[in-house]
This record gives C-alpha cells, structure tokens and sequence, in this order.
C-alpha cells in the first residue's frame, strides 16, 4: 500500500530521501536514480515531494497560489502513475479548514501518504525571500484548528499531516518556532513537524533540531537544505532529522539544461551542436514503454 509506505520507512529508523518532482518525466527520473556512494551505499530516492514552487513554476505561474489544488492535483496523478514511490504534498497554507478537509480526503484517495502545510496566512509569499518581503504567521490556535479539522477528516490512520514552521523564515526566533510547533503536535494532532530555515549557514537549522528533539525525541522532523546544502545528509539525521527533501533542484536543473540548448540552436543556426547534451531522438521514444512492439 503507497499510502501506508511513508509511516514504514518513518519506522526502520534512517533518513526517508526525498526529491521534488513536478512532472511524470521528472518523477521517471527521480525513480530511476541511482549513485554508489564511498562507503558502498547504492543511494536511491525514497519518496517524491510534491512542491508547490516547482507545480506553479512547471505552469509558467508565480508560487502564490495561483495554480489551484485540482491543477495541482493533475501533476501528481501523472507522478503516481510513472513511479511507485510514496509521495508527500506540499500544501501551501491549506486555505481554509474547510477547504483543507477535502484537500485531505482527495490526497488520501489517490495514495499520497501526507501533506505539509505552512503556518501562515494572507498572500503566499515564497519562504526563501525570507524577510524581503512580508510573512504573516497564522494564530496558533486557529492553524491548530485547521490540523485538527485535517485529522477528523482523513479515512485511514495512514496518511500523515505535518505542519511546516515559520517562524524561523519571519525572523522571529527559535522560542517562537518551538512554541508553535510544539502546539501544533500536542494541541493540534498533526504527525510531525517542517523545520524551515533559508540561512545558508546549516547552524541555525541545526540549532533548532536539537532543540526540538530534546522536547520531542520521537515526532517526525522534515528538514529542507535548500540554502544550507553545504551540510550532509548524515549530520541532520545525527542531529533528529527524519525526512530531508530536496525541494526544487530538478526544475532549477532542466531550465538551465533547456536555456543552454535553445540558446545553442540559436546560435548555430542549426541543431547539431547540442547532440551531446541531449537525449538521443531513439531514447526518448523508447524511454516509456508503450507496449505496442510486433509480436515476434
């Protein structure tokens, strides 16, 4: 059972690897990633996130809520058919508690194993622009209604609510991200908990790791090293960490690979210089079987 998988590997105790995918392409990719690490470890993805930027970005639209849940939706259908792995979603605020108990069920329904909201409120503003521009954190006590409303809605046991802490990205410090996200697990039910950070020092996400496993040893962490990358995956499971996501370096990758190329053809005047650096015409036509070869 997909939805049940992510609670699975939650329970064999190592880092859940997660990466983002905004397509059945890049969830093809994700899949079929492979890489021997120095110490022998054949690394692979465990599971695939769902992300809010790389949905709106792939659309062509701004990450402000603009590409709605049914569009969203329509990406992670074609991402559970062209891979078999668990799949977590971003789900931006939530929106309403209302809305979100039909969020919650729709996900359940197609086997995505749990979704991630944010605690704030009024226009999205993407996380990474920090305190460039406004984020406005939600009450405590209303973002711990809407997890609740979540819980009571969803079917099975399975599916997995995490709230995504804001405090940090505000500037409004550890005490108040420790605040909220121990209201959220204790008062509000949700499963586990999203500690953001956009500094590119690992410091302050490492801070606040081991401050949270202090209060709560055993709830789940999710971190996101999209700023601090300079840190490994070892050090945030060592300091709590249970799922670490790569939240949108595909999409960065191919808009730089087709910038290149488009750039390339322009300036040749033809297509032959960028052979190299791009699928082979055969491969991309027998890279999803289409199970219409003659029969021998």
């Amino acid at each position: 059972d997909r939805l049940a998988r992510l609670r699975s590997l939650l329970a064999t105790g190592r880092l859940v690897r997660t990466m983002e995918v905004h397509s059945g392409l890049s969830a093809m990719v994700a899949d079929r990633a492979r890489a021997m690490r120095p110490d022998g470890e054949e690394a692979t993805f465990d599971m695939l996130w769902s992300s809010s930027l790389t949905s709106s970005a792939i659309r062509g639209k701004p990450d402000i809520e603009v590409v709605d849940t049914t569009q969203r939706v329509q990406i992670v259908e074609d991402v559970l058919e062209a891979s078999d792995k668990p799949v977590l979603y971003d789900g931006d605020t939530g929106g309403e508690q209302e809305v979100f108990r039909f969020t919650v069920r729709r996900l359940e329904r197609l086997g995505v194993s749990g979704v991630v909201i944010e605690d704030k409120r009024g226009l999205k503003q993407n996380s990474l622009f920090g305190t460039e521009r406004k984020q406005q954190l939600e009450d405590i006590n209303v973002f711990c209604e809407k997890i609740r409303a979540g819980k009571q809605a969803q079917v099975t046991s399975d599916f997995m609510i995490f709230a995504r802490l804001e405090a940090l990205i505000a500037g409004c410090g550890e005490d108040e991200c420790m605040k909220r996200g121990l209201a959220y697990v204790r008062h509000g039910g949700a499963d586990g908990v999203m500690l953001h950070s956009k500094e590119k020092d690992p410091a302050e996400i490492m801070s606040i790791l081991r401050r949270w496993r202090s209060e709560e040893p055993t709830v789940p962490v999710i971190v996101v090293p999209t700023t601090y990358n300079s840190v490994t995956e070892a050090e945030l499971q060592a300091a709590g960490a249970n799922i670490c996501i790569y939240a949108n370096q595909l999409i960065r990758a191919s808009y730089l690979a087709m910038s290149d190329t488009a750039g390339k053809i322009l300036a040749a005047g033809r297509s032959k210089e960028v052979d190299g650096q791009i699928l082979p015409t055969k491969e991309m036509i027998t890279l999803i079987d289409d199970h219409t070869s003659a029969p021998e």
